[in-house]
C-alpha cells in the first residue's frame, strides 16, 4: 500500500488547532474577572425587560420588545403610541 504523504495538511490542521486553543486561552485571560459573563448579560437584559414592562414599554430604548408584545403567547397588551 502506498503512503499518502499528507503530513503537511496533518500539520496546518495541527496549527490551526492551537491557534484556536490559543484564541479561546487569550479570551479566558481577560473574562477572568467576570466568570459568569454570559449570566450577568442575561440578568441585564431581564432587569431592562422587566423595567419597561412597568412602564408599559413607552420608554426610550423599549421599542426593541414592541414586536414581540400585544399577542396571545406574550400574554402582555399595551397601547403603542404610532
Amino acid at each position: 500500500m502506498k503512503d499518502p504523504h499528507n503530513y503537511a495538511q496533518v500539520g496546518y490542521a495541527m496549527i490551526l488547532v492551537a491557534g484556536s486553543l490559543a484564541a479561546i486561552g487569550l479570551m479566558s485571560i481577560f473574562l477572568a474577572e467576570d466568570v459568569l459573563f454570559s449570566d450577568t448579560i442575561a440578568r441585564d437584559n431581564t432587569a431592562h425587560f422587566n423595567e419597561c414592562k412597568e412602564n408599559d414599554f413607552l420608554e426610550e430604548g423599549c421599542e426593541r420588545y414592541w414586536n414581540r408584545i400585544n399577542n396571545e403567547i406574550s400574554g402582555i397588551y399595551v397601547d403603542l403610541p404610532k
